[in-house]
């Protein structure tokens, strides 16, 4: 009898133990050691938030509030706003150590910075540097939910063992990577919160509304933007990771519900050759503190069976290249509050509490690991400047300052130094003109990070890749350079913030030539169309006053238009001064050598009016991509239609539709609604897997190759890397451009870089002239790509065209805007959108 009241009671216990997990945690069940004591004036996270976390999660709102009041509360912390997303939510940091280390944190900050400029300074007594991020992808939110914990236990945690802490480290805590992301994904899994918490995986709190939570404002994974530095979030915190150069950087982030708890290293072979083998022995040596303090709650965990430390763009490989330890946590995810899984039910408070324990176990390896970690900070400075790092890179494209500038700014985001060019110089048969090229002087402390950007790889130790394999910065923006120039042809350093010199305003009462090869030439085209005035793009090059035009060339006649001549004038003038390399050449006569300003060959075009097809069955990143490109770059208005509204849509008030990859085809309502609206005249503009249904419904009839890859001798064990082995994760090729199809119009060259990560090859058109770009015989120039996809690839076509009725249908195999710095081939779809109807 005793015992059955017993095990009764145990039972009730134990339900009454998992009601409370899934429903409402209390503080105790995730801070470390019940002995540890708080200052009681420090508020807890349930004081502001109105509930302990893990009950609901946490809002971006509401963890701002939470850090501004730690702030106001502990001397052992200050707090600065770096900035605001797109959607204005601030990019707070926290920097978190001793009110000593507070009084002297300059110098503190200055004498790190030294050990990476040569500096002989005693590391004996000097603070470690950690760096701890949170939830860079949005609906991964146990990170920073995990943060309110842990910066409630940095403020207010008291003892012999947080004063050694906080006296031999300097913390930069972002308790978000991605608040726009955060705010969506909590609204969305509160609201649809039970009160009865239901772990069944089909209720709709776990089934996020496209785009989901994962990414920012226009869809992108900035998880991968580290490197490219492209968007604002990217952009504060590379700012802050130079200007500390950290010795540990964390990066906490979500996987599938049946996982349990991965941190780094991962696959070593999957390892970039410029990481030294001392990183990957560090990181290794610090995660037995992760298993320890993992063990001491019975949390599984697992290490070195996934993942990897390749691409420098992702926050857990980027302090690779830059003298840090660059560690991944990767939770099982609960993508709500709680979930069934084949570990028993995953709850949300259970996720949290797995990710304050590595935060925890993080800073503890930090404090044994001190002097150590901050002596190989040093020694990679060291060891980089004896390596052999004379002479220079010297890049720039002559027809195009603008997108010249835009690597230029990349460099400088990342404490490169960039200097401009005394006087022209032409290497290796490529011109580089003064004000629109750069020298890059390879001596100098980021000398392997400059390794990284500019590299060329064909050979890899293993064949799987956890993302891309290749992002050789100049092919990506389509830019002449060369490695061996020489610094005796640098000036002066280039900062970015020295204004160009305005040319006086030139005045034509006949009309204005621009070429087309600017980076923002299309911007200021949209602008003067919007003002109704007529613009006519020339077919075929032709020469005037001893000044030769291109293919692609931009006419603005002054005479017959909706404005006068001089507010032409004016207006071109201005969009002159706002947008870097748009110069409008004054003509006074048409009377040309070659095609005449008043040929048949110079060709009217239509102001665009650009539909994005989004939601279900269309890949989020490839449409954040293209509206980013379009809204942000170009100011070319886009209208964003779900495509399961699309039959209830006018679609005659667009002249052009975009379809990012999709996964499948759209219902055949769709497909024939884009059919009818394409007859009448619109250019329907597909990318990537849309090609399929493109071409089966006769809109874009294409032949695709297809390989014949049989699994000889491969056992069960070995199906995976075989399969994997043939993904092409991301690698850079070249192709062949005929200059004188519109496609092609304002490239210098007729060779471009093209980034590719797809099997998707297609035969080209038995018409020669139709296949204005094409993948050459020997079209690998970097990254990684199975010798049976290489061979597939030879001479296939990624781009192809055909007229449907009345209007234009056009399909890219490749991303022409690959996470917002592929510069190179952002023209292509421009092309497409300008002069579908001249192709």
């Amino acid at each position: 009898m005793y015992k059955a009241i017993l095990m009764v009671a145990c039972l009730a216990f134990a339900k009454a133990l998992t009601a409370q997990t899934l429903v409402d945690p209390t503080l105790s069940y995730y801070l470390p050691n019940p002995s540890t004591s708080y200052n009681s004036e420090i508020s807890t996270p349930q004081e502001v938030l109105g509930y302990v976390p893990g009950k609901w999660h946490v809002t971006h709102d509401k963890l701002t509030e939470y850090m501004r009041v730690l702030a106001r509360e502990s001397d052992r912390i200050t707090l600065e706003n770096r900035g605001t997303t797109y959607e204005g939510r601030p990019l707070l940091l926290l920097t978190i150590t001793s009110p000593q280390n507070h009084a002297n944190i300059e110098q503190i900050q200055a004498d790190h910075i030294a050990l990476s400029d040569g500096s002989n300074a005693s590391t004996a007594n000097m603070p470690i540097v950690v760096y701890q991020g949170f939830s860079i992808h949005g609906n991964e939110p146990s990170g920073s939910n995990a943060a309110l914990l842990l910066a409630y236990h940095l403020a207010a945690g008291q003892g012999a063992e947080m004063d050694e802490l906080l006296n031999n480290t300097v913390i930069l805590f972002d308790p978000s990577f991605n608040p726009d992301g955060l705010q969506r994904f909590a609204g969305w899994v509160n609201q649809h919160k039970n009160e009865n918490i239901n772990p069944d995986s089909y209720d709709r709190e776990y089934s996020e509304a496209w785009p989901g939570g994962r990414t920012n404002h226009y869809w992108f994974d900035m998880n991968r933007d580290w490197l490219p530095v492209q968007l604002p979030e990217s952009q504060a915190r590379i700012e802050t990771f130079h200007n500390w150069m950290p010795n540990i950087l964390t990066d906490h982030h979500e996987m599938g519900t049946n996982a349990t708890f991965f941190f780094q290293p991962g696959i070593p072979s999957r390892t970039h050759p410029l990481t030294p083998a001392m990183n990957q022995q560090l990181t290794r040596k610090i995660g037995d503190f992760h298993a320890a303090e993992l063990d001491k709650i019975g949390s599984l965990y697992y290490t070195e069976e996934s993942y990897d430390d390749f691409y420098y763009g992702k926050g857990s490989t980027f302090p690779d290249v830059n003298g840090s330890i660059g560690i991944l946590f990767e939770q099982a995810s609960s993508r709500g509050h709680a979930q069934n899984s084949e570990n028993g039910v995953l709850t949300f408070p259970f996720t949290i509490r797995n990710q304050f324990t590595a935060g925890i176990s993080t800073l503890k390896a930090a404090v044994s690991m001190r002097q150590e970690t901050l002596d190989y900070h040093k020694k990679f400075y060291a060891d980089a400047r004896k390596e052999n790092n004379n002479g220079a890179i010297i890049f720039g494209d002559y027809t195009d300052p603008a997108r010249t500038d835009a690597l230029a700014k990349i460099l400088l985001r990342h404490k490169i130094e960039v200097r401009s060019l005394k006087n022209n110089v032409t290497k290796n048969g490529k011109t580089y003109k003064k004000h629109c090229a750069y020298i890059v002087p390879k001596n100098q402390k980021n000398s392997r990070l400059i390794n990284a950007m500019f590299e060329k790889r064909t050979t890899f130790q293993d064949s799987l890749f956890y993302d891309i394999s290749a992002w050789t910065f100049p092919l990506a923006f389509d830019m002449d350079y060369d490695e061996n120039a020489s610094l005796s042809d640098a000036g002066d350093s280039y900062d970015n913030s020295t204004p160009s010199i305005a040319a006086n305003q030139e005045y034509s009462d006949y009309g204005y030539l621009l070429s087309w090869n600017g980076y923002n030439t299309p911007k200021a085209i949209n602008q003067i169309l919007e003002r109704d005035i007529r613009i006519k793009v020339a077919m075929k090059p032709f020469t005037l006053d001893g000044k030769k035009y291109d293919y692609g060339t931009i006419f603005v006649p002054v005479q017959n238009q909706s404005k006068s001549p001089k507010e032409i004038s004016d207006l071109l003038y201005n969009l002159y001064l706002k947008n870097k390399g748009i110069y409008f050449t004054p003509v006074k006569t048409g009377l040309t050598e070659g095609i005449d300003l008043g040929s048949r060959q110079f060709r009217a075009l239509k102001q665009p009016k650009v539909a994005l097809l989004i939601g279900d069955g269309i890949n989020p990143y490839d449409a954040g991509e293209i509206w980013h490109l379009l809204d942000q770059r170009y100011d070319i208005m886009v209208t964003k239609i779900d495509v399961n509204d699309i039959n209830r849509k006018d679609l005659s008030r667009y002249n052009t539709i975009i379809v990012p990859a999709t996964y499948g085809s759209p219902e055949n309502e769709v497909v024939d609604q884009l059919k009818e609206w394409t007859r009448a005249g619109g250019t329907l503009i597909g990318y990537r897997s849309a090609l399929r249904w493109m071409s089966s419904s006769k809109l874009l009839p294409l032949t695709f190759k297809s390989i014949d890859n049989p699994a000889n001798n491969i056992t069960f064990e070995q199906r995976s890397d075989f399969y994997g082995a043939q993904n092409i994760g991301g690698a850079i090729f070249e192709t062949q451009l005929d200059r004188s199809h519109p496609i092609a119009f304002g490239f210098k060259d007729d060779q471009l870089p093209m980034f590719r990560n797809t099997r998707l090859f297609i035969e080209p058109h038995s018409d020669s002239f139709r296949n204005p770009i094409r993948y050459t015989d020997n079209p690998l120039m970097s990254g990684y790509i199975s010798d049976l996809n290489l061979e597939a690839l030879k001479n296939t076509v990624p781009f192809q065209h055909n007229n449907y009725g009345r209007g234009d249908v056009i399909g890219f195999t490749d991303n022409t805007q690959f996470r917002a710095f592929w510069y190179g081939t952002n023209k292509l779809l421009m092309n497409a959108i300008f002069f579908a109807e001249e192709m």
